[in-house]
């Protein structure tokens, strides 16, 4: 019963997966390759005989590495039914015939063959019932694998799922693209077919406008021979005045007509038709002048007859221009036709882009899934190397680590080491402080009994002189005065006295004599007693003063130790004197009426450029520093230094790391020197800072210098993405590029602030104290504003350069628009900085050749900065770019001091050049110039009165106490009434220039 249960059981399975090979029979001839898994079902029938019949549907799916032959099945439905009959028989106790559908040909009734191929005796029930566990146990096996396949299959599908989900989005994206870019093509056509709209309808116009004259020219034409023929059959009635009048009047009404088509044709711009007409006008002309003649009788009147055929033929003329203009009308029309099939093109390229995209979608499709191949086959290879890597890096680690501890070690030892080494030492010195002690201690024991002794021999002494022996002495007494000296003043050693009784066994050399000698200090003397009387005798012990000690000890001084102290002592009351002597001789401003400014100072500087192009072939720092107390007694109040960092170029203007500060000027210490010198002489040091480009230090992989070193360790992203020669990957230039070099991209919020601690760093560190700013038309002012309100700054110079306006060769006299765009750059920093007055160099280059005129503008102000913001107006007359040995715009060598009479005179703050103070021979010039300056107060914010500007010369009055005139101009304050007070001249230079002190 069992067996028949479980044959039914499974005969009524409803699925399996997996066939087993015992049922195969593999066919040579049908060979299938695969790389997956074989899936099978099986499916039950029933028919009215209740007669069960299984039959293998097979479906072929992938198998990795194996082939297989179509399968086949033999009799296997009949062997089920058999089996099953067998197996009810067994039951049922006896043995039964088959039925007639059992008897199948090839079949034997008896005997059945196994699913692996064995013929099994159906009476043996043992074995069917093994045969059939076993093919449950293969039925468990299919259903696990079954089980395994579905759930990778469910794997697989929800994988595909998730690529097609990102196959849509990449193709709606896709789509979406294709759908802007054909809205914008749409658009374009559409404005490509307002425009041929706006074409036809003009065409339109001009050809109504050209029918319209034709209808014109033609009423002309018809009116002007009906006129004449009029005219005509008149003249040959009426006497010749009236045919005078009437040709004249003829002539007069075709004259004003032919002007008034003229005119209309003049309206329609047809120049073709002014030409006809020009000669129409000639023809009139020539007919009023033939119709005035017409006292000369008939011959005269055919002429007229002559002049309507010439007008006739200017009508002809018309009519031709009238074809010409629809000849143009012809040719627009097919230039209209031929932008209609160019449209037609364009759509026509638009359809075939649409094919392309939509191929390119495909292609699209089939790269992106070679590319999620390559992907997970990248990702793999990425994982593994990852992996390595982690291995590699965690054996570093713990090499490193071991290393470390072992360093550790070695340290912790040689600190050990040198713990006891010190702690051996103190224990020796301790040593060395207690024998020192003890030494001291027994030097302090065997004073006092030495003063003990000594005062009993003067005791013993006293009582010989109250006892008054002067003959003889006992022997006792004899034994105890012995030369002076005393047996219990030497104690109980016998050796000693023996020595001092009979002396030494040899003759005692000098250097213990010395030595017995200084032990000997402080004892009485050696006396003999002659029996004379002693009045006193005192006892002379060393004081305290009189011994040596080393708390009180003096260094050994020789006559050259004392030269040289003195001498020390007397520089130092020198250069205290000269230190006093140049603050009395320089007028400085009280503290009260100095206001300092972020970044343009108190407003009374004077700025010295402190070198030129070639100041770097020397050591420049070492040479400077020499001139710091000249340029104090002149009164120079700021130093405008060289670039300090290493630079590719010499000059310093190519810098590379920021932080190295030796460079071809000088080392770092002597840089910080000169600075501490400048600054002992109350002068301020501004640096040359260059912010708009740096050089790199390495190359990047496509061999572009765009990595920097140093410190400041930035890479292309520092650098701005318009750069045309350096691939920078930041955000666009806010300014002009400066092309030698990587233009920096200061939009960054890393770049402004590593330059902030580095500016921060050259303030607090190195010591300056303000800022020249190089290049700063490279970059937005508003950067500017925030490194000076970083750094507050003393002063601040902005160099923006840029070119002035001229006309024919010669400066323009308005120079508001160049002056203008330096303003709005000192807007843009807020106003914390000042800027080079470029505009009043480049006017004063032409105005010091007797074109004075330049230097008023129409409101009266001077024409450069200085007429509309004084106070960030810095003048200067040239520069180590403009003149020194690179001469790119030097000032007129025999104006430059004219130049420096008007801008040490005027508001502003002056800038003086190291060339013309020091290698020009104007060194005395400028400084009193700069003394005039100073004495009468004037500033940079000081008002200015022009009183005269023309061809002669020029004069002004600049603040309260001072009046200037430059050229030959015949001029002095007493000539002008509205100049109040007295005044007497200060500097006559001629007629370069002259100055006024109010009194």
């Amino acid at each position: 019963m069992d067996l028949l249960m479980t044959s039914q059981k499974w005969g009524l399975s409803m699925n399996f997966c997996a066939v087993s090979k015992d049922i195969i029979d593999l066919k040579d001839h049908s060979h299938i390759s695969c790389s997956g898994i074989i899936k099978s079902s099986c499916s039950r029938t029933s028919s009215k005989a209740s007669h069960n019949s299984l039959q293998l549907q097979s479906r072929t799916f992938f198998l990795e590495g194996r082939h297989l032959q179509q399968p086949r099945v033999t009799n296997w439905s009949y062997h089920r039914k058999y089996l099953i009959f067998a197996s009810r028989t067994a039951a049922e106790g006896g043995v039964h015939d088959a039925p007639e559908d059992f008897r199948v040909s090839g079949v034997d009734s008896n005997r059945f063959t196994s699913l692996s191929g064995q013929c099994i005796d159906l009476d043996d029930a043992a074995s069917l019932r093994a045969t059939l566990l076993a093919a449950e146990d293969r039925v468990a096996a299919a259903e696990r694998e079954k089980a395994d396949a579905l759930e990778a299959l469910a794997k697989a599908e929800a994988k595909q799922q998730e690529y097609g989900v990102n196959l849509v989005q990449t193709t709606a994206a896709a789509m979406q693209e294709i759908e802007s870019a054909r809205e914008i093509f749409n658009k374009e056509l559409e404005m490509i077919l307002e425009e041929k709209l706006a074409v036809e309808s003009e065409l339109v116009l001009a050809k109504q406008d050209a029918i319209d004259l034709a209808v014109k020219v033609e009423m002309l034409a018809e009116s002007a021979i009906q006129e004449a023929t009029a005219n005509l059959a008149e003249e040959a009635q009426l006497r010749i005045a009236a045919a005078e009048a009437s040709a004249a009047e003829a002539s007069e009404k075709v004259d004003n007509r032919i002007r008034i088509a003229a005119i209309d044709a003049a309206d329609s711009m047809l120049k073709e038709s002014r030409d006809v007409i020009e000669k129409s006008f000639t023809a009139l002309e020539a007919a009023k002048e033939k119709a005035q003649k017409a006292e000369v009788g008939l011959f005269q009147k055919m002429q007229i007859l002559d002049d309507l055929v010439l007008k006739e033929v200017s009508a002809l003329g018309l009519q031709q221009a009238i074809s010409t203009l629809q000849q143009q009308l012809q040719a627009a029309k097919n230039e209209n036709e031929r932008l209609r099939a160019e449209i037609k093109a364009v759509m026509v390229r638009a359809e075939t882009a649409e094919a392309c995209v939509s191929a390119a979608g495909s292609a699209m499709q089939q790269s992106q899934a070679t590319a999620r191949k390559s992907e997970q086959e990248h990702e793999q290879k990425t994982k593994n190397a990852l992996e390595a890597l982690k291995n590699a890096g965690e054996a570093r680690l713990e090499a490193a680590k071991a290393v470390f501890k072992a360093d550790i070690d070695a340290f912790q030892a040689a600190v050990n080491t040198l713990s006891k080494a010190n702690k051996a030492q103190e224990q020796a010195n301790i040593r060395k402080y207690e024998a020192l002690e003890r030494s001291l201690v027994t030097a302090e024991v065997t004073a006092r009994a030495w003063k003990e002794r000594a005062v009993a021999v003067e005791d013993l002494l006293r009582k010989i002189k109250e006892q008054a022996i002067e003959t003889e002495v006992s022997g006792t007494m004899l034994d105890e005065l012995n030369g002076g000296r005393i047996i219990t003043f030497l104690g109980s050693d016998s050796r000693k006295w023996h020595l001092l009784a009979n002396g030494p066994r040899r003759e005692t050399p000098d250097w213990m004599l010395r030595r017995i000698k200084v032990a000997l200090q402080g004892l009485p003397p050696r006396k003999t007693f002659e029996g004379e009387a002693e009045t006193e005798i005192h006892l002379q012990l060393p004081t305290s003063e009189d011994t040596w000690s080393i708390a009180s000890a003096k260094v050994k001084e020789d006559i050259f130790t004392k030269e040289a102290a003195e001498k020390e002592t007397i520089d130092k009351q020198r250069r205290a004197l000269e230190h006093a002597l140049q603050r009395k001789t320089v007028r400085r401003p009280k503290e009260a009426e100095i206001k300092i400014e972020s970044g343009t100072g108190s407003g009374r500087e004077i700025v010295f450029q402190g070198f030129n192009w070639e100041s770097w072939r020397r050591k420049w720092y070492l040479e400077l520093e020499s001139k710091a107390a000249d340029l104090a007694n002149c009164g120079i109040t700021a130093i405008w230094f060289p670039p300090p960092t290493h630079s590719v170029s010499a000059q310093g203007y190519m810098p590379g790391d920021l932080y190295d500060l030796n460079s071809a000027y000088g080392s770092l210490e002597e840089l910080k020197h000169c600075i501490e010198v400048m600054h002992n002489h109350d002068l301020l040091v501004l640096g040359d800072t260059v912010l708009n480009h740096r050089c790199a230090q390495k190359k990047s992989p496509n061999g572009v210098w765009n990595i920097f070193g140093g410190k400041i360790a930035w890479g292309p992203e520092a650098i701005v993405r318009d750069d045309p020669n350096f691939e920078g990957r930041g955000n666009p230039s806010s300014g002009d590029h400066f092309h030698a070099a990587p233009n920096i991209d200061h939009s960054q919020d890393f770049v402004r602030r590593d330059i902030k601690e580095w500016m921060k760093w050259l303030r607090t560190e190195i010591g300056f104290d303000g800022w020249r700013l190089d290049f700063v038309k490279g970059f937005w002012g508003g950067y500017v504003k925030e490194y000076i309100e970083a750094t507050s700054p003393a002063f601040a110079i902005g160099e923006y350069w840029d070119s002035l306006a001229y006309e024919g060769g010669n400066v323009c006299y308005n120079q508001d628009a160049h002056r203008q765009r330096i303003i709005n750059w000192i807007n843009a920093t807020g106003g914390t900085s000042s800027a080079f007055d470029v505009t009043t160099k480049g006017i004063l280059h032409a105005a010091l050749h007797n074109e004075y005129w330049r230097l008023i503008d129409p409101q009266g102000k001077p024409p450069g900065v200085m007429g509309w913001w004084p106070s960030r107006a810095v003048t200067f007359l040239e520069n180590h770019d403009t003149g020194s040995t690179q001469g790119h715009w030097p000032f007129p060598r025999d104006k430059v001091m004219q130049g420096y009479a008007y801008i040490l005179t005027h508001p502003g703050t002056p800038v003086i050049f190291y060339d013309h103070f020091y290698d020009f021979g104007l060194h005395d010039t400028i400084a009193e110039l700069i003394a005039v300056r100073t004495g009468t107060g004037v500033h940079c914010r000081s008002p200015i009165r022009i009183y005269q500007a023309n061809n002669q010369g020029y004069a002004a009055q600049i603040g309260d106490s001072l009046v200037m005139k430059l050229g030959s101009l015949d001029w002095n304050p007493s000539k002008e009434n509205n100049l109040v007070g007295n005044w007497f001249r200060v500097l006559d230079k001629g007629a370069d220039y002259q100055v006024w002190r109010k009194a």
